[in-house]
């Protein structure tokens, strides 16, 4: 049985030159299935779970075509790829809604550093101590996402020598979380938190990854990952998110991988590891040299993925999602969006014309992937 999947999007608008500029009050008074966040310049939509990945391709890609053609009808304004603010406006925050008290407290608390862009992937598990070790599993190798998925070389117009700046300033809070030996672990943690105020509400979870539901702590139901750059290509999303649910399922089949069993580390030590892990594949991405969780030896990221890559490709084929997950050996090769446009920046091409190349791309792409897979859909 292959596992529910959902995505919250996070996208910054702007105009065709790349400035990015805030819209969502307008979005969101205008459009359904569009929601503000606390900064005006980016806005969300969420997509419906499913177990089809051919579902959740038109759930990624219809919404942003709705959302393309009435931005067009504002003036000459358009989607932005990245996961920061590339071009500039850093240092000023936009509030959506200046009546929100949450918002406030955000703006006031962490300023711009929250003002980015990304995409939170959700895989749905109800059994609550499964949940716990899929999250132990995913939070320990969730820097390998983050090497798929780097978007943001640039803040402010500069190359600012991290693939995920993103990454590198959104605050992670609190900021020491524990890996989760129990569910019930996770509920006395969190409300130790918000007793000492450390979490303003249980949504206050910043972390890579995190157990969610609709009555966190306590009714849980899915896998949260949340330390995933901005993907605008929805087949490279969906490959990262096969590899996600496959060795997920991988997990299912055979408990033992749980680091709590299968390492000679201490859970202190494993978030020890993982710390540095995040740093360095926010620095470098898929050249990032990693602590293997397993046994300490030092393995490149890209070798890494490769290597889990091969270990579930077998259960991907037996699940039959496996053609979603075969377009990951080419972002391996390629390298991911924060390569591609530090390549271009390497040669001469300014972070405009590189983030200016990436608008227009991300427009064919979804159009070319609405004519020609979405029709066949029914929805």
């Amino acid at each position: 049985m292959v596992l529910s999947k959902g995505f919250e999007i996070e996208m910054y608008t702007g105009t065709s030159s790349g400035d990015i500029v805030g819209l969502s009050d307008k979005i969101t008074a205008s459009l359904d299935g569009f929601m503000r966040e606390p900064d005006s310049r980016n806005v969300e939509y969420i997509t419906a779970p499913s177990r089809s990945y051919e579902q959740l391709l038109c759930g990624l890609v219809r919404p942003r075509l709705k959302l393309r053609q009435y931005l067009s009808q504002l003036g000459d304004y358009t989607l932005i790829p990245g996961s920061t603010l590339s071009l500039g406006g850093s240092d000023r925050f936009f509030r959506s809604d200046p009546s929100k008290e949450y918002h406030e407290y955000i703006e006031k608390t962490y300023g711009t550093k929250v003002v980015t862009a990304s995409v939170h992937i959700n895989i749905g598990i109800d059994d609550p101590e499964l949940l716990m070790r899929a999250c132990r599993l995913i939070r320990i190798e969730a820097p390998l996402f983050l090497a798929l998925s780097a978007s943001s070389p640039f803040l402010d117009s500069k190359a600012t020598g991290y693939h995920s700046t993103r990454w590198r300033v959104f605050p992670q809070t609190p900021t020491d979380v524990p890996l989760f030996v129990s569910h019930n672990h996770h509920i006395q943690w969190v409300e130790s938190q918000l007793a000492a105020g450390t979490m303003q509400n249980v949504r206050h979870l910043w972390t890579s990854v995190r157990p969610n539901g609709n009555g966190r702590p306590y009714d849980l139901n899915r896998l949260e990952l949340r330390i995933c750059d901005l993907v605008t290509d929805p087949i490279a999303l969906l490959a990262i998110t096969a590899l996600l649910e496959a060795r997920l399922l991988q997990l299912i089949g055979n408990p033992n991988l749980d680091p709590l069993v299968q390492s000679s580390f201490s859970p202190e030590e494993l978030v020890s590891i993982t710390t540095k892990n995040e740093i360095a594949a926010a620095t470098t991405s898929l050249d990032a040299q990693l602590i293997n969780w397993q046994d300490g030896s030092i393995i490149r990221a890209r070798d890494w993925i490769a290597e889990i890559y091969e270990q579930v490709l077998p259960v991907a084929k037996e699940h039959g999602f496996s053609c979603f997950l075969s377009p990951l050996p080419k972002i391996l090769q390629k390298g991911n969006e924060a390569q591609q446009w530090l390549q271009l920046h390497a040669v001469g091409i300014s972070s405009r014309s590189a983030i200016i190349q990436a608008i227009n791309t991300t427009r064919e792409r979804e159009i070319e992937l609405e004519d020609k897979l979405c029709p066949q859909i029914v929805t």
